[in-house]
């Protein structure tokens, strides 16, 4: 599976716990094996963000991505849960 990274997931990134960082290392793998695995809690966003999906990090983080095709997913943001509302703007 191909990753692309925008930039604001990046910046998003770079400001994560040591803790959340290493979490995303661990799951991202998994995600790239099989990104329907059970273990990440992948789901479909509602309203504004129904055209992505998010899965989850420890301590309520999530990855904010969409796929652009079967193969090809673009990782659009990170962070925590409350975020999700900014997201939507």
């Amino acid at each position: 599976m191909k990753i692309n990274v925008s930039s604001h997931f990046k910046r998003s990134y770079k400001k994560l716990p040591s803790r959340i960082k290493d979490d995303f290392d661990e799951k991202i793998t998994v995600f790239m094996e099989n990104p329907e695995n059970n273990f990440l809690k992948a789901h479909k966003l509602k309203g504004r963000l129904q055209k992505c999906l998010s899965f989850c990090l420890c301590n309520g983080y999530r990855v904010l991505f969409e796929f652009s095709d079967k193969k090809t997913v673009d990782l659009l943001d990170v962070g925590p849960h409350d975020k999700y509302k900014k997201w939507e703007k």
